[in-house]
This record gives C-alpha cells, sequence and structure tokens, in this order.
C-alpha cells in the first residue's frame, strides 16, 4: 500500500459561523501526481492554505508524511513541503536565477553558499528553462513565469509540492509542458498535488482525481467511468457527454 504524503481527517473549518470545509477526509498517495477539482466556492484553496499552513485549522488533523501539521516548526514544513500559490506578481526585474534563488533562503539564512547556486541550476535543467537563468524575470510569458516559479519551490528540496491551479492564464503549449513537466517530478521521489479546473486536463496527466463538493471531498474510486458521467454531473452541476479520443475519454459539457 503507497504511503501517504498528506493525510487530512475530520477537518472542518469556517469564518465564524461561515462553514469552509466539513469533515473533510483525504489521502493523497506519495511520489504520485494528485489533482483536486471542483467548483469554484468548494473549499480547494482553503483545503490548500491549510496544508500549506497558511491558515490555522482547531478541528481535524492534517499531517505531513504521517507528522501533525500543527506541531511542526517553520523550517520542519519548508523541509517537507513547498507551495505555489494562485497569484504571483514581482514587479522588480530581478534576473530569473536570483527569483530561484529566493527560495533557499529559509536554509541559507539569506546568505546563499556555492551549493545554493548549484540547486538553482539543477531545478532550472530539470524544468528545460537553463536558457532564461539571465534574462529579467519581468520579461517572461506567463507560462515562463509559471516554470520559473515552480523551480523556485523545487529548490527547497521537498518532498511534497501544492500548486494553486499551476496552469490557469497558460496557453494550451505550456498547459501541456508545465503538467508534463509536474508528472516527470514524480519520478524523483516527489509527491505533486494541483488544485486544477479542467478535469480533462487532470485525466490525461493525473495519477489520481479528488473532486469537491458541498464543503467536503469525494472520491470517485480507484477505477473511474469516464463513460458515466453521473459523478461529474454531481459535482459541476453540469451534464456532460463523453467522446473516446485514441485511448483516452474526454467529457464535453452539454445540456
Amino acid at each position: 500500500m503507497t504511503e501517504a504524503a498528506i493525510e487530512v481527517e475530520n477537518l472542518s473549518f469556517g469564518y465564524g459561523k461561515t462553514p469552509i470545509l466539513e469533515q473533510v477526509q483525504v489521502a493523497f498517495p506519495s511520489n504520485r501526481f494528485s489533482v483536486l477539482l471542483g467548483r469554484n466556492g468548494s473549499g480547494k484553496s482553503t483545503l490548500f492554505n491549510i496544508m500549506a499552513g497558511l491558515q490555522k485549522y482547531r478541528h481535524g488533523s492534517v499531517k505531513l508524511m504521517g507528522k501533525e501539521r500543527s506541531n511542526m516548526s517553520f523550517s520542519d514544513c519548508a523541509r517537507v513541503l513547498g507551495f505555489l500559490p494562485q497569484f504571483h506578481k514581482s514587479v522588480f526585474p530581478f534576473q530569473v536565477k536570483d527569483v530561484v534563488l529566493t527560495g533557499r533562503a529559509a536554509f541559507s539564512a539569506f546568505s546563499p553558499r556555492r551549493s545554493d547556486m548549484e540547486k538553482v541550476g539543477q531545478a532550472l535543467e530539470e524544468l528545460g528553462i537553463s536558457h532564461l537563468a539571465e534574462r529579467p524575470y519581468t520579461e517572461l510569458s506567463g507560462g515562463e513565469q509559471q516554470l520559473v516559479m515552480i523551480a523556485r519551490v523545487l529548490v527547497q528540496n521537498p518532498r511534497i509540492i501544492l500548486l494553486d491551479e499551476p496552469t490557469n492564464h497558460l496557453d494550451i503549449y505550456y498547459q501541456t509542458y508545465v503538467l508534463e513537466k509536474l508528472k516527470k517530478l514524480t519520478e524523483n521521489n516527489l509527491t505533486v498535488i494541483a488544485i486544477m479546473h479542467d478535469p480533462n486536463m487532470a485525466f490525461l496527466y493525473a495519477d489520481h482525481c479528488y473532486f469537491m463538493k458541498d464543503r467536503t471531498v469525494l472520491t470517485p474510486g480507484d477505477t473511474f467511468d469516464y463513460q458515466n458521467g453521473a459523478f461529474l454531473e454531481h459535482v459541476y452541476d453540469v451534464r456532460f457527454t463523453t467522446v473516446q479520443v485514441n485511448d483516452k475519454m474526454v467529457v464535453v459539457p452539454g445540456r
């Protein structure tokens, strides 16, 4: 049985009297690419913020590699988990290599060593963007900037990477490029968990898909029947038609 990289048990959360998450139960397996889908407002980003440590929780349990999240120090968490939020913007024309280097700040005490620069080079090479190292970050395309930010997370040497909508606002070329790279990372003992909006892209690249509905996580099971749209219709409140393309099934919304 595959070990859970992140295990959430009986997690409930809200703002005042407004519930956001209710009795969430989900385990994301290690060394796999998992995707969380669902309608806007279903609680996906809140769940990610809690797992990333950006939001405190009181009811339930969140474990990173078997350790309770709330009992881990900032440095301990930084060594285990890297998080890329949905929105990030730099207004200063720093070179790409320097932007990526900031990902080592928690480990280098803001005094980077040669080993830190080597990790920067390795991350850029792994994502195929070494040629951008000297370029100003602000002059890059949206897809290139997203890859740079993923490299910034990689230099932390985390065991788990959380990404909130990593393909948002990217054209189809960079959507596929980014997802292929994320999928490839799991071959190097990394766990990748992402929020996405497009079920078809998730079905093409993810090892596991999870869905949020009514403030909790639903799992369709290990064998997802793409030809039966009832589950997706329940999640999105939209009817779907399934279409087979080569050996893949895609879903098309339609009434």
